[in-house]
């Protein structure tokens, strides 16, 4: 699993990667220039970006925003309060805050909990519903849906080719599984196996010519 850090005080991104690095593989960068271009090139499990950073007017927001365009879950880091972050930031909302100074287990316990999110889809993906099981209902024309409601809650769907609906708003956040085939979000297309973040609240135009299958895991706590 990968997380993209992006910090330009030197010291502070060497310390919160090397804290990091012990749960996932870590990409750091200095600049929004950095952050930008691996985010174009890479998928992470987890964008960890400061909310001001120096050489640039759009600081952590433009960050945020490419993030959330790729589907990348986003946490911002500041020394601002919430009140004050969420000002900044309006009208998006970043996934999860963390406040400087924090503590080890605040920064580690916030990435394993993204962490866990994927650890999760990925299980679920080890036991599929079968398809003719009577709990599968019309999500849209072309897409089936199920939900299995279980401890760990997890929902199934499957899209015929040319499927054409917009996605059903998530009251929580979920990190989606795509497994088989390729779906367009957007206009962003995505092939299997692929693993995705939807906010709270997204409600991408989903569409498939060759039909695909995938899992939805609510993000918790």
């Amino acid at each position: 699993m990968k997380v993209l850090l992006v910090e330009d005080d030197a010291s502070l991104r060497e310390g919160m990667g090397e804290l990091v690095s012990e749960l996932a593989d870590v990409q750091a960068v200095g600049t929004i220039d950095e952050a930008l271009r691996a985010l174009e090139t890479g998928r992470f499990e987890l964008v960890m970006t400061d909310l001001r950073i120096a050489g640039g007017h759009n600081d952590g927001r433009g960050i945020l925003e490419a993030a959330r365009r790729r589907l990348h879950p986003v946490v911002v880091v500041s020394a601002a309060g919430p009140d004050e972050v969420a000002e900044a930031l309006h009208p998006l909302e970043p996934d999860g805050v963390l406040i400087k100074p924090f503590q080890v287990d605040d920064i580690m316990g916030l990435v394993e909990r993204f962490l866990e999110l994927k650890r999760q889809a990925l299980a679920a993906s080890e036991a599929p519903l079968p398809d003719g099981a009577a709990d599968w209902t019309d999500l849209a024309p072309g897409a089936r849906t199920a939900t299995s409601l279980t401890e760990a809650p997890r929902t199934w769907v499957r899209l015929t080719s040319e499927a054409d609906f917009q996605w059903r708003r998530p009251a929580c956040a979920e990190g989606l599984l795509l497994l088989e085939g390729s779906v367009e979000l957007d206009g962003e297309r995505y092939a299997a196996p692929c693993y995705l973040f939807l906010a709270v609240g997204a409600s991408p135009r989903v569409k498939t010519r060759t039909g695909a299958v995938a899992v939805c895991v609510p993000l918790r706590g």
